[in-house]
């Protein structure tokens, strides 16, 4: 029973908070400025040599950025990205202590169209990101979100999502002699780097005009996914398709990406409820090899959200706000809020959450082929990485495609991941012989058997056939497959017309044993 006059004040244990009054950790002569975690002060001087350490640790224990490469810098605006920006900005400069060795440039995907920001509001915003850029002297290239959607000129390429191998295959043997080269024609890159630089900064002073018919079709795209978590995956999608499309036509092969920590412990949580189990190992590794001649580099998975923020904060590092779709969202309005809204709380009682949950995802690695091997049949068509949908037949997964079959209402022939070609001419000849010159009939129609022309038949691509379990997902939340890109769409005809020819010169084909 509960004893109302005893007093128990007296045997409760008082907790040693971390003061800020304590000495530096690592000199142990300043006072502290700034607790990292529990037991972790630091002064300014040695927050900053320590930030600074991890950075190029990061870079050189991986060895995948060779001297002398092109490396494309994915800039946003906050924190971590501009933070990226900055270590890159002090490795490059002449009195670095580790010097970075490789050729730096920027992108900054506008993405203003898909949120609904006006034309002056993302002016506005360019307009301070050009500010950041050309202050550091790299080049950069402002692209505009609507290039995805575009169906003239600004329209993507289909080879955009396949996979092209690398022009070269490097080994760690050969960095040592990269190293040594690139040290002596170090002057001259240098040089050329900068002029490049000033090109660059006459060419892009200007936000680059969008036709309203493009923002249209942008926003109708993004609108055409019923909940906001398919919203945010099918916009992650497009942007990493536009990042790698701009690193190739500008001949970058490394892109680097500002992804901290505590962002890939919720992307983690967040990609195994989304179905994404298989390809945990691409999203969060530090090298992401799916494309092949482009490498998807996090040289920030070491730091944490409050590190980065310590260290703009001290030192004075830019930031530009700019909004996305769960921009002023409540937690539960997405998946991917509800996971970040529970990683932090949890994070703020438990400082150890973000740190076992990252730990853990060093440790994942996919059964499936390799992301830089394999037919592209064989690849996803929206997150190119290896299909996960090849699987027994006694499983999980076919057990969902049985159930799914036997509770749908319509007929087979009215699926709603079908699309038909839009070529007017195919559709115009349907059903017409080839020898109806002659007033004829090949008389196979007739039969059963198809008609010679067969092949002038309108084509209807079934997607599902070419997505990976969780971005089947996404597209069964949008309301119409029309909406997607051209250069989806096309890359999807081929891959069918492809997998249908395979098909009809299968027995002449030899086995891989063979």
């Amino acid at each position: 029973m509960c004893q109302v006059e005893e007093d128990y004040n007296d045997a409760l244990e008082h907790q040693n908070v971390p003061c800020i009054s304590k000495k530096c950790l690592k000199c142990k002569e300043l006072t502290a400025a700034v607790v990292i975690r529990a037991g972790d002060p630091y002064c300014r001087d040695c927050f900053k040599e320590y930030f600074i350490h991890k950075f190029r640790a990061m870079l050189g224990k991986n060895r995948i950025i060779f001297p002398g490469e092109k490396v494309l810098l994915a800039v946003s605006g906050g924190p971590s990205s501009c933070s990226m920006l900055s270590q890159v900005q002090q490795g490059l400069s002449q009195n670095a202590h580790k010097k970075l060795r490789f050729v730096p440039g920027i992108v900054f995907i506008d993405e203003g169209g898909a949120v609904g920001q006006s034309v002056e509001e993302r002016r506005k915003t360019v307009a301070e990101l050009q500010t950041v850029f050309k202050a550091t002297g790299f080049p950069f290239h402002i692209v505009p979100l609507e290039q995805v959607s575009a169906c003239e000129v600004l329209a993507l390429p289909s080879e955009v999502i396949t996979t092209v191998p690398p022009s070269s295959q490097r080994t760690a043997s050969a960095y040592k002699a990269a190293v040594d080269k690139f040290t002596n024609e170090f002057k001259f890159i240098g040089e050329s780097s900068n002029s490049r630089a000033t090109e660059q900064e006459e060419k892009e002073t200007l936000f680059p005009d969008v036709p309203e018919s493009e923002t249209q079709l942008l926003q109708q795209l993004i609108t055409s996914a019923k909940t906001l978590t398919a919203r945010q995956d099918l916009l992650n999608t497009l942007r990493q398709h536009l990042l790698v499309h701009t690193a190739r036509t500008e001949g970058y092969s490394k892109l680097m990406l500002g992804d901290h920590c505590t962002r890939l412990a919720i992307k983690l949580l967040t990609s195994i409820s989304l179905g994404r189990g298989a390809q945990l190992a691409q999203d969060t590794g530090f090298a992401d090899l799916r494309f092949g001649d482009v490498i998807i580099v996090k040289p920030m998975r070491d730091y944490s959200a409050k590190e980065i923020a310590y260290y703009n904060h001290m030192f004075s590092v830019p930031t530009v706000f700019t909004p996305n779709l769960e921009t002023k969202t409540t937690e539960k309005a997405s998946i991917q809020r509800l996971t970040e809204s529970f990683v932090t709380k949890l994070q703020a009682d438990f400082p150890s959450t973000v740190s076992t949950i990252y730990r853990t995802s060093e440790k994942l690695q996919t059964v499936a082929k390799g992301s830089s091997t394999g037919h592209q049949c064989d690849r996803c068509l929206l997150c190119v990485c290896t299909l996960d949908t090849d699987v027994e037949k006694a499983s999980a997964f076919k057990a969902t495609l049985i159930s799914e079959q036997l509770s749908r209402t319509k007929s087979p022939r009215a699926s709603s991941t079908s699309i038909q070609s839009p070529n007017p001419e195919m559709a115009a000849t349907a059903g017409q012989c080839c020898s109806s010159e002659e007033a004829k009939d090949c008389g196979s129609v007739a039969s059963g058997e198809g008609c010679c022309s067969s092949a002038k038949t309108p084509e209807t691509t079934d997607l599902k056939s070419l997505l990976c379990y969780s971005c089947r997902l996404t597209i069964k939340d949008m309301s119409s497959m029309e909406r997607l890109p051209p250069y989806i769409l096309l890359e999807a005809q081929r891959r069918q017309r492809r997998s249908r020819m395979r098909e009809e010169i299968g027995d002449f084909l030899l086995d891989e044993c063979d």
